[in-house]
């Protein structure tokens, strides 16, 4: 009987955790979670269109993941500001592009590669970045 007993709690425990690994979602969207959050390294540069020209091709970028859930913040080693609260959408698969990008602003995040051309009030960020 206590052998029947072992055998059957086995089989529970078994049935519990193929049901728990099963029910997990294999379409969970990295996109949709903070999948693009780290640092990327690569060449970096800055230039404020006042004499402040900074470049380097062993730079980084931390890109984090702010509470809005579209926004993004980018901060820059190697003294170059940061730019904070870009909002992005998803394009295609496991890439996301900024909102409003056109030929002089274009941030571009995927699995493996962060793309920066933004300029705003005269100053120009790039960024050729992976991880």
């Amino acid at each position: 009987m206590k052998n029947l007993i072992k055998i059957l709690g086995a089989f529970v425990l078994l049935f519990f955790a193929v049901t728990a690994i099963s029910s997990c979602s294999d379409d969970d969207d990295p996109a949709n979670n903070d999948f693009f959050a780290g640092t990327y390294r690569g060449s970096i540069s800055y230039n404020d269109g006042g004499g402040t020209n900074i470049s380097t091709n062993n730079g980084s970028v931390f890109v984090t993941k702010i509470a809005s859930g579209t926004k993004y913040n980018f901060a820059f080693s190697d003294g170059i500001p940061d730019l904070n609260g870009i909002e992005f959408e998803q394009k295609g698969d496991h890439t996301l592009v900024m909102v409003g990008s056109n030929a002089t602003s274009y941030i571009r995040i995927d699995n493996n590669e962060l793309k920066i051309l933004f300029s705003r009030d005269g100053k120009t960020w790039t960024a050729d970045c992976t991880r």
